[in-house]
């Protein structure tokens, strides 16, 4: 196969990376892992330690938690197995349980993504849709993730489409390293994954969501006027006080565990959707 179109993620990365996709330091993230907040990871050759994408998931939760003001023993019970036994008087149990919540996680994203988003029916959102909102909030920052939110509420709202984006997944995922790139599985799981975005496209479109981004748009506009250019300025600040992170640096940084027959079937769906284009 000729060399693919589609950038190529790595499967993890060390500490450094991980640090400066999530705007941390690497001495934070080893201390983390001293506390026993992030499970210490397996080293991978050299013997650096590698972080893969739940590390990075859980990195960013933790780093937005932090910059929240909530304590350190508080995020430990967050992500702990099982709720605490008892309580401590330096603890916020009412803190502990609401950030186990979706809607608790859902706060910590910004102003513009939360709003867009309150009001869905409740269960409708997933732990996935928001941590996918959180990696797009650090790559493109508040209102490029509050753009995207449209995909998750046409989800949330349309049981259907919510059925068949897990059936497309599933059969991505099932792309693993045992598959050839050349399997016709990938080329199928290509063709539903274009036709299902066809039909995501047409439900964003249909429930009057090109409003909702005008409004997003004028809103930004009028928090952040004069001096700002276009969308890209107005998506400088990753909604944490740091510079976001550039798409280009992410493809390098966010870890993601793609076989080259799933890199193949990106590539496949990328051409389907070249194609539906019209010729300049």
């Amino acid at each position: 196969m000729e060399s693919s179109l589609i950038p190529l993620p790595p499967r993890q990365v060390e500490v450094g990376d991980a640090a400066h996709f999530v705007g941390t330091t690497p001495e934070a993230i080893l201390g983390y892992q001293e506390i026993g907040l992030l499970p210490e990871p397996e080293p991978g050759s050299g013997g650096h330690r590698r972080y893969d994408y739940e590390d990075m998931i859980r990195l960013l939760w933790i780093h937005k938690m932090v910059d929240a003001g909530i304590a350190v023993d508080d995020i430990h019970e967050v992500f702990a197995d099982a709720a605490p036994a008892g309580v401590d008087s330096g603890r916020d149990a009412a803190v502990v349980q609401r950030m186990r919540t979706l809607e608790g996680r859902l706060g910590l994203l910004s102003e513009f993504v939360t709003g867009r988003l309150k009001g869905l029916p409740e269960g409708s959102l997933r732990q996935a849709d928001l941590d996918n909102l959180l990696v797009m909030e650090r790559i493109f920052g508040p209102l490029g993730a509050a753009v995207n939110a449209g995909r998750y509420i046409v989800l949330a709202t349309h049981p259907g489409l919510r059925e068949e984006s897990d059936r497309v997944e599933a059969a991505e995922e099932a792309l693993d390293d045992t598959v050839a790139v050349d399997d016709p599985r990938v080329a199928q799981a290509a063709a539903e994954r274009h036709a299902f975005e066809l039909k995501l496209d047409a439900a964003i479109n249909n429930s009057g969501q090109a409003q909702s981004d005008d409004e997003l748009f004028d809103s930004w506009d009028a928090l952040h006027p004069a001096g700002t250019e276009g969308v890209d300025a107005a998506c400088q600040d990753a909604g944490g006080g740091e510079s976001r992170v550039g798409l280009i640096e992410a493809i390098g940084m966010m870890p993601y565990d793609y076989s080259p027959a799933r890199l193949r079937c990106m590539e496949l769906t990328a051409e389907l959707a070249a194609k539906e284009l019209p010729a300049s």
